[in-house]
């Protein structure tokens, strides 16, 4: 006769065809289904309706893609470029563009030296402005440049010194 004081199994409270029901339900667990089930929730990589599982969008793949890559200062330098008439002003755009980034310097070409002389005195302003839309871009100063000017240096018998200048003045 089983102790009164002891716990009673589910099976000894139910009778055994209700039990049985049930476990052929997969509504109690049986060690045979513990086990199948605790090998089958192994693998929570695959596992369906598991946290992580849902869809990304292709912008949260891409910039996960780019941050584990370490392209997002790369890509900064070149939102700087592409976004320059915002950045600068549409004004200040037409008449400027950036040509090269080296070692924390942006370097701006002008159309004349009258512009250059304008932009530097601006600086500040456009400095503040790139550093507050792509902070990641690693700009820490900015050259602007005046236009290419024709050189005198030219052709395969171009000597050393000043040249035609030297009568100059």
């Amino acid at each position: 006769m089983p102790d009164p004081g002891a716990p009673q199994t589910p099976d000894e409270i139910l009778p055994e065809t209700v039990a049985t029901y049930l476990r052929l339900r997969g509504l109690e667990p049986s060690a045979r289904t513990y086990r199948k089930r605790r090998r089958r929730y192994e693998d929570d990589e695959n596992a369906p309706f598991t946290p992580g599982r849902d869809p990304k969008g292709v912008g949260d793949v891409l910039a996960d893609l780019t941050r584990e890559a370490g392209w997002d200062s790369q890509l900064a330098r070149e939102d700087v470029v592409r976004t320059w008439a915002e950045v600068a002003g549409a004004d200040t755009a037409q008449h400027t563009q950036p040509v090269a980034f080296t070692e924390g310097t942006l370097t701006v070409q002008a159309d004349s030296t009258a512009w250059a002389k304008q932009l530097q005195l601006m600086r500040s302003q456009i400095l503040s402005e790139i550093v507050r839309r792509y902070p990641e871009a690693g700009v820490e100063g900015i050259r602007f440049i005046g236009p290419d000017v024709p050189s005198w240096k030219w052709g395969p018998r171009a000597i050393p010194g000043r040249g035609p200048r030297d009568t100059y003045g």
